[in-house]
């Protein structure tokens, strides 16, 4: 056998393996779906035209939602943070967030880094994972989302109204703004951040362009990652107060800036699904579009009652829809009880990631319902509804009873929950007051429960930028070298 031969023999061989390596791994990267998650914030449940909206125009959720499947009756939580920490944990809020409200600026406390997230597991099967948008689980260098299992970050750590008022934070597009004040307990300038570097202080020339920043950056990861596996966390800061659509979008809309930018949102959406289209991964690509928690008195969340803040089903029942052509049955919708609870369980059987055995988890794998499967059985037998540290509801089945003061709605006959029918049904009533009673023994019914978890902790928190506009020492953009 001359030289020659041989060297050409072990050539083939070299390319035979690499090619059967090479299809090896797009089967491996097959079985791991990609995953995308939108989180718009504050949307009211009738802002969408899937769910209702005779003011919006959605044409890129309209499609969505005829070649996915809505779910009329998802739940998160009363305001951002407990619900963000719900969908990045799989828990009720209270259990990793036991906290009244939301977090702020230069707080101590956070979501655990003991706490295991949706990211942390999605890395162990070999995800590129991505936060592009509002976080708002702690802005201190341990609960950052480059702390909490992500590769990449881009975006606010809280809400765009939190800073100062002469930013054009507390300001909508064309109100005036304020002259700036003396600092005392002000907040905190907002910082733009990638991965741990702070960027810039927010002005309102930026939050015109968070939503089109956001599309592109999560666009930009897709096609980066298009071999996939990768998961994609967009969490949009549209379309909370301060309202600021982007410039092509302002005036789009004859029913003012906030219809603009939910028109604006609807686009972005667009963009991320054409993206997958494209790059021929809609086969293997599952995308959820959800909201943090009910709308504001500027949205619409009818026929639902309440707005956010409360746990009426206004405040808590989010227009969804989960997307994944050839999976999920096109046109269709379930009204069976799902929330953001549920997520981190079902991301996590659809990657084949093992759950977290050394702690409780409240969300279930929803992908039976999500696929339509004829005989898929409800996951929530009982659902609870939290504000803060007080459970103030119970849901079982089509029943929903408010502890104070009784009030038992039947959900079914009665969506906007206008009626109370406690006097005629006492013993759903006392059946619904037992399962709050179980849940006393858990997390609590008002304080803190057994089955509550620390909450993260720091000593001497620090503004990522202070009031004088000087970024803290460790968070600064590398100078570019001459």
């Amino acid at each position: 056998m001359t030289t020659l031969f041989r060297l050409l023999i072990l050539a083939i061989c070299f390319i035979v393996g690499a090619a059967i390596a090479s299809s090896s791994i797009v089967r491996a990267a097959e079985t791991r779906p990609n995953l995308i998650v939108i989180n718009i914030d504050d949307m009211g449940y009738a802002d969408i035209a899937p769910f209702g909206s005779k003011l919006n125009r959605t044409p890129n959720l309209d499609r969505m939602a005829a070649e996915g499947r809505k779910l009329t009756c998802f739940y998160a939580a009363p305001v951002c943070s407990p619900s963000r920490s719900a969908l990045m944990t799989g828990c009720y809020p209270k259990r990793v967030l036991p906290i009244p409200g939301v977090l702020f600026p230069a707080y101590a406390t956070g979501l655990s880094p003991h706490e295991i997230t949706i990211a942390e597991l999605l890395k162990k099967r070999g995800y590129a994972t991505a936060c592009i948008g509002k976080w708002h689980l702690g802005d201190q260098p341990e609960f950052l989302p480059t702390r909490q299992g992500f590769d990449y970050y881009f975006g606010l750590p809280y809400s765009n109204d939190m800073g100062p008022a002469e930013d054009g934070v507390k300001s909508s597009l064309g109100a005036p703004i304020p002259k700036r004040r003396r600092k005392g307990k002000a907040q905190p300038p907002l910082p733009m951040m990638r991965n741990e570097t702070v960027l810039q202080r927010v002005l309102p020339g930026d939050q015109i362009r968070l939503v089109e920043l956001y599309t592109k950056e999560a666009v930009q990861f897709i096609r980066a990652h298009r071999e996939g596996p990768f998961f994609v966390y967009l969490p949009h800061s549209a379309v909370h107060f301060p309202i600021y659509p982007g410039k092509a979008f302002q005036g789009r809309s004859p029913h003012g800036y906030y219809s603009d930018w939910v028109e604006e949102v609807d686009w972005s959406v667009g963009q991320v699904l054409d993206t997958v289209r494209a790059l021929k991964l809609a086969h293997n690509t599952f995308v959820l579009f959800t909201s943090d928690n009910g709308g504001t008195k500027r949205a619409v969340n009818a026929p639902l009652r309440g707005f956010k803040g409360s746990t009426w089903e206004g405040g808590m029942r989010e227009p969804t829809i989960a997307w994944w052509p050839g999976k999920i049955p096109a046109g269709t919708e379930t009204g069976m009880v799902t929330g953001m609870i549920d997520v981190l369980p079902t991301l996590a059987k659809l990657a084949g990631a093992a759950l977290p055995r050394d702690r409780k988890l409240d969300g279930a794998d929803i992908w039976p319902i999500l696929a339509g499967v004829p005989d898929a059985k409800p996951v929530h037998e009982v659902f609870y509804y939290f504000r803060g540290l007080r459970l103030e509801a119970v849901r079982s089945g089509d029943w929903k009873l408010r502890l104070a003061g009784k009030q038992l709605y039947n959900l079914a006959d009665d969506i906007g929950e206008s009626t109370s029918v406690a006097a005629a049904h006492p013993e759903v009533v006392q059946r619904l007051r037992q399962l709050a009673s179980a849940m006393d023994k858990d997390l609590g019914v008002n304080g803190l429960g057994p089955g509550v978890r620390p909450l993260g902790r720091v000593d001497d928190p620090q503004p990522l930028i202070d009031w004088d506009g000087k970024i803290r020492p460790g968070f600064e953009a590398t100078p570019a070298k001459k």
